[in-house]
């Protein structure tokens, strides 16, 4: 087997732009031969391990890229979590377990908020409007945990995208008339008109303070104060196309360029 560089290797085909080696996703860490398990273990960085080798690579000690990505893929209530604890400000949100579920939401939130599917939703789905009690009744019936928010009246959002803690891309999702959903897939449409500078600042410190290495943030601006709604973790690509832009020639040139080590 050729010898292989071991700063940086890519288990992933995320960086296939770049120079740095992309081995790929086995199954099993025994399949990898003998001599590429050495050079993984002694790699720099390991970037794009997966969901399986991720949690063992940093159990293990090793640097991995990008950091906090596979566990709060999806995962609304983590993320949730972990914007409180950072004091990131984030749209008031409830979790709640059990039979008692019903008695204690309305107690909590007033009529309107928005309940969403907390784990494995993406591209708009999983997002309702709940106006009134039977709303809320039939979207209890199917979710348990609840996931409830604080419903923000805004006609926009931005989606900012960081990666390697560099600004790579920004541009606002606007709603289609009757659908509370800014998401592209769901009809929305994209502007690069008029992106405040500070919302970008506050994007690129929340993704910092959450050690977000790779991250599409969803950030609105209500009453003045900018509110991170969501981290995604796979994004949509129309924003990049309409720009010309390729996602992965960009990652490509932070980690060949040095930017990103």
């Amino acid at each position: 087997m050729k010898k292989l560089p071991t700063r940086i290797i890519s288990l992933g085909k995320r960086l296939r732009k770049s120079s740095i080696p992309c081995v790929g996703v086995k199954p099993n860490w025994i399949d990898y031969p003998e001599e590429l398990q050495r050079q993984i273990l002694l790699a720099e960085k390991i970037c794009y391990p997966g969901p399986v080798y991720c949690e063992i690579l940093q159990a293990a000690g090793l640097d991995v890229f990008p950091r906090n990505y596979y566990y709060f893929l999806g995962n609304k209530i983590a993320q949730t979590d972990l914007f409180n604890l950072l004091a990131v400000p984030h749209p008031r949100t409830g979790i709640y377990y059990g039979r008692e579920r019903s008695g204690k939401i309305p107690g909590d939130f007033d009529y309107p908020f928005i309940a969403k599917t907390p784990t494995g939703s993406s591209q708009g789905e999983g997002v309702f409007l709940i106006r009134r009690p039977e709303e809320l009744s039939q979207y209890l019936k199917t979710h348990n945990p609840a996931y409830i928010q604080e419903y923000l009246p805004i006609e926009r959002d931005l989606r900012v995208v960081v990666i390697g803690g560099k600004l790579v891309h920004a541009y606002w999702r606007i709603h289609v008339e009757g659908d509370l959903r800014n998401n592209v897939s769901q009809g929305g449409t994209i502007s690069f008109d008029d992106i405040p500078a500070a919302a970008l600042d506050f994007a690129v410190e929340a993704a910092r303070r959450c050690c977000f290495d790779e991250v599409g943030l969803d950030i609105c601006e209500h009453a003045g104060k900018y509110y991170v709604l969501e981290a995604n973790m796979v994004f949509g690509q129309e924003g990049f196309r309409k720009k010309e832009l390729d996602i992965h020639q960009i990652i490509a040139n932070l980690f060949d360029s040095g930017e990103q080590t």
